[in-house]
């Protein structure tokens, strides 16, 4: 008798085991990674949320967190599309810029507690998908170290895509559903590698599960010449720089011949730096925000002059929200409690940055041959990345015009400029900074409404 009832709890807890290895059935996971209230949030949101974890690696045990926010219920979040938001640096916080900066439907009040509502948020027009990418940014982490201090662009665009591939098994009702990829900054690499794997991974496949119609970027890094040429154009007729630096800076910079600046572009890339002043360099009309030092992003060894990160004082309100226990609990964060606090940026990921093409331009060629609908868009108050490196990158693609340069307008005020190429539409949003929709909500939620019904801007 005793030895039946041995028997019973041994194969009792094999079935439990084999039980707990087996992965939760999708609806199962979705309601396991489903938000119910944020600390903080304001009443009556109407709208569905869910964050959690996707495993990617599972030898190296790295996974990313993702945070989707979708199209409140009065707009019919089942038929709207999905769209991926990518922050870069590289390895700075979607979560923390593009969710509670920019796009988002959220703000984190001044007391780094309490939230308020953004009534210019993107997810009443799209499904807003956030991923801190790659591991090591922000709550996205990996049980192998080394990945930390390893990150490239190559690995980054794989475990994206990855992701994606197990994040549609767990949401398959977002299966064949139309998907854009959009981001700012470094993102400038990661939205055309992403959008350049899936496209060739969808390559002979009648109905793809990853229904990518196209990507947007802002004051994107795209071909290290032009951004080179650029931003020293845009920093002497400025006014930021003086003439004898200007012209020390077209000597002693090779624009993007090599990975990295020689020494004596550096010393001239630090005098014009000298020269611009306590100016925030992400929004030179702006004030900076002075009494905290400022964050570094991670550019520093390939664009010397980005090393200065964006601060107007609202990134130490989310450094403040995510790293309360109770933020992180509602958010299914931090599980594994990592060694090290949630950041906005993380300095080892940027600073030690692997691989790093110097042009984007052949993949914007490739998907431009594919037919996809890309829109590069650019804040013409940002000196980091500014409007005429992007106005250079566009024009070396040498792209047949067919809508000239014209204004745009909101309420009968010129919100920037735009043209329209074969394959490609460039804006300009003015006024704005490095990240147009925290400068200019409303301009930029017409932008991505425009972008998404693939509307010229209105004139």
């Amino acid at each position: 008798m005793g030895y039946s009832l041995l028997f019973v709890l041994l194969l009792l807890s094999i079935f439990i085991k084999l039980c707990l290895a087996i992965s939760l059935p999708p609806i199962e996971e979705q309601e396991r990674d489903k938000i119910t209230h944020l600390p903080g949030q304001p009443k009556n949101v109407g709208f569905a949320q869910y964050s959690g974890y996707v495993t990617v690696n599972e030898q190296a045990g790295r996974a990313l967190f993702y945070w989707l926010i979708e199209s409140p219920a009065s707009r019919g979040p089942e038929s709207r599309p999905l769209v991926l938001w990518l922050n870069g640096g590289p390895g700075c916080s979607s979560i923390a810029y593009g969710a509670t900066e920019e796009i988002g439907p959220f703000r984190i009040s001044s007391d780094g507690k309490s939230l308020y509502l953004n009534p210019y948020a993107w997810n009443n027009l799209a499904n807003i998908l956030f991923l801190e990418s790659p591991a090591g940014v922000g709550f996205s982490y990996s049980n192998e170290t080394s990945d930390l201090y390893t990150a490239g662009d190559q690995r980054t665009a794989e475990d994206a895509y990855t992701f994606l591939v197990n994040w549609f098994e767990r949401f398959p009702q977002y299966k064949y559903r139309d998907f854009y990829i959009a981001g700012e900054s470094y993102a400038g690499h990661y939205v055309p590698q992403l959008a350049q794997l899936v496209y060739q991974k969808n390559k002979g496949v009648q109905k793809p599960t990853i229904n990518l119609k196209g990507f947007m970027v802002g004051n994107a890094v795209t071909d290290d010449y032009n951004d080179y040429v650029g931003t020293f154009e845009y920093w002497w007729t400025h006014g930021l720089i003086s003439d004898s630096s200007y012209k020390m800076l077209q000597m002693a910079c090779n624009f993007g011949s090599s990975q990295h600046p020689s020494m004596q572009c550096k010393e001239a890339l630090r005098d014009a730096v000298l020269e611009q002043g306590n100016i925030d360099p992400y929004s030179i009309y702006t004030r900076p925000c002075n009494d905290t030092a400022s964050l570094k992003h991670s550019l520093g060894g390939r664009y010397p002059w980005m090393s200065r990160a964006y601060d107007p004082c609202t990134e130490r309100y989310s450094a403040s929200y995510f790293n309360h226990p109770e933020v992180q609990k509602a958010l299914h964060a931090n599980v594994t409690n990592i060694p090290y606090s949630w950041k906005t940026c993380s300095g080892i990921v940027g600073d030690n940055w692997a691989d790093s093409p110097l042009s984007m331009l052949p993949i914007y060629q490739e998907l431009i041959g594919a037919g996809l609908k890309i829109w590069v868009y650019s804040g013409d108050t940002d000196s980091v990345v500014p409007v005429t490196a992007t106005r250079y990158s566009i024009d070396a693609l040498k792209l047949p015009t067919i809508t000239n340069w014209y204004p745009w307008y909101d309420n009968g005020k010129v919100g920037g400029w735009s043209q329209v190429y074969e394959g490609l539409t460039l804006v300009t949003v003015t006024g704005a900074g490095h990240e147009v929709p925290l400068h200019r909500p409303r301009q930029a939620f017409i932008l991505f409404r425009s972008f998404l019904e693939n509307k010229p801007m209105p004139s």
